[in-house]
């Protein structure tokens, strides 16, 4: 292995724990006896810079997907086209999550919740650019184990402490899935490397025994993004963990998890690794491809569906703000996994294997427009929710009584993030769904695809109704409370920035779309 090309690849997240270790140094020894507000900024503004190193690594790395990393062709690790957009996109998203702690008060500990804020990024680093079961499983331990954290950070908070349990206790079961599932790959196919694993299947074709390795994998990867039925730790962790813990479950664990189902999609049941092979080896991969995906393709889209529904239907019985967000979660998990698993469902009538993947790169892409524009909304979200949290001492509906009285800026801002994650135009969000629903029709013409990406509309309709429960507080029903809600100068920067950032890729979606199509190499 060539340890200085694996030194380059990593650089990223090597930038992250370093980041991480000088936090923790300056903290606990230059800062040890200042005041509290002053720690919280040092070391939140160095945990940014260490985001922006990240980011400037990852600005070095080629934007070609076919760089590998390994001693042999399959390789360990991948950089370039989608991975490189989602780890961009989960270094900006640290960054965000860490810019809002500088107004919060729920630990004197600040410099050991930002070290672990920054090595669950580089475990979401790692888990984006993994070609191999053995660097995905660390990769996710490494980043469920800060999220453990995070959650129960607010030691004087009970519901922290309970979420951080469920948290914890749901997780070692959903590892313990993945691992199993992970271990039948291996015995079947003798190999840990998912390129060798889609050779190994495509010559031998599928066997039961896959199928039900499958099964584990969705299982433990469908804790990771909260999909039915394996959401029931996401209301308590939502609603218990401290704000920025919250937001960042939500956006950085997120991009991260879909980013990995996409790549396990792209490898296993794609053409990936087959440049270079025999006209009859291609051929014979696209015939167990088409074979093998299309059951394991229901799998993911009955997960979708029941989400959909269950999700968006909870949510409808909710009073915390914070519940009410964690279902609309799982509501967007079933958006976001209709498009995976539509990923290959083509029509069956190309005649090369170039024909289908013209499609599938725009499902993909949709994929991953709608992961980044719901991570940095809902960011938004919980960060106002966070200082109204602080200001009434509840999340409760109520507490949002007479918002834009008793701050007007701040509550446009909840106004711009929770049209946006309804789908209304002209916002962000709403090109979210419309690029994901097209791309998934594009793919596939068929009743299925259409009836779901129905269901998928109609339940969007439905999820505008609670999100306007919380902005009819904030713009309609009259205050308890008019007194002014005063916000810190650097946290209300970061909450406008990101709802600019909301309207303007709303109005002009196309500045998203080429950013993201500028990393995709024209074959």
């Amino acid at each position: 292995m060539n340890y200085a090309d694996l030194f380059r690849v990593t650089l990223p997240e090597t930038a992250l724990e370093v980041a991480a270790l000088l936090v923790l140094v300056v903290d606990l020894t230059f800062l040890r006896k200042a005041a509290l507000k002053l720690r919280i900024y040092v070391v939140s503004l160095l945990g940014v810079a260490g985001c922006g190193a990240a980011w400037w690594a990852l600005q070095q790395q080629s934007n070609d997907w076919f760089t590998l990393v390994s001693s042999s062709e399959s390789g360990l690790l991948v950089t370039g086209s989608y991975i490189k957009i989602a780890q961009i996109g989960i270094v900006v998203l640290t960054a965000l999550t860490l810019l809002l702690l500088i107004d919060s008060d729920f630990t004197k500990h600040v410099g050991e919740f930002v070290a672990v804020v920054l090595m669950a990024a580089s475990g979401g680093l790692l888990i984006c650019g993994a070609q191999d079961l053995l660097v995905i499983f660390v990769g996710l331990e490494l980043l469920s184990l800060g999220l453990y954290i995070m959650t129960a950070f607010a030691k004087s908070s009970g519901k922290s402490a309970e979420a951080a349990m469920k948290y914890y206790l749901f997780g070692g079961m959903s590892a313990a899935f993945l691992l199993f599932g992970f271990s039948y790959f291996y015995g079947l196919t003798g190999s840990t490397n998912l390129s060798e694993i889609q050779l190994a299947i495509a010559q031998s074709g599928p066997s039961p025994l896959f199928y039900v390795a499958w099964i584990l994998v969705v299982a433990g990867l469908g804790f990771k993004v909260a999909a039915v039925p394996f959401h029931l730790w996401a209301p308590d962790t939502y609603e218990g963990a401290p704000a920025p813990a919250a937001a960042f479950i939500a956006s950085v664990s997120k991009v991260a998890s879909f980013t990995l189902l996409l790549t396990l999609s792209w490898n296993w049941m794609m053409y990936q690794g087959q440049f270079g092979y025999p006209m009859n080896l291609v051929n014979q991969i696209k015939l167990h491809s088409d074979q093998t995906w299309l059951p394991l393709a229901s799998i993911l889209l009955i997960v979708a569906a029941v989400s959909m529904v269950v999700g968006n239907l909870a949510a409808l019985a909710q009073v915390s703000v914070r519940r009410l967000l964690a279902y609309s979660a799982i509501a967007h998990a079933g958006y976001i996994l209709l498009g995976v698993a539509i990923f290959k469902m083509h029509t069956g009538n190309e005649t090369s294997i170039f024909e289908t993947e013209i499609p599938l790169l725009l499902t993909q892409k949709a994929v991953l427009y709608y992961i980044l524009t719901y991570g940095l909304t809902v960011i938004g979200a919980f960060g106002v929710v966070s200082v109204v949290e602080r200001a009434t001492g509840s999340d409760q509906l109520d507490s949002f009584l007479g918002l834009h009285k008793r701050n007007p800026l701040l509550a446009a801002v909840l106004l711009v993030m929770f049209l946006s994650l309804a789908g209304i135009p002209p916002l962000v969000g709403f090109w979210a769904k419309f690029n994901l629903f097209a791309a998934v029709l594009g793919v596939s013409a068929g009743p299925v695809p259409f009836a779901l990406v129905a269901l998928a509309i109609a339940f969007s309709v439905v999820s505008l109704y609670y999100y306007l429960q919380v902005l009819k507080r904030a713009y309609v029903m009259p205050a308890i409370d008019e007194t002014p809600i005063n916000v810190h100068p650097v946290t209300l920067t970061v909450h406008l920035m990101i709802a600019v950032a909301v309207v303007v890729l709303g109005c002009f979606p196309e500045l998203l779309l080429r950013w993201i199509e500028s990393f995709y190499r024209v074959i």
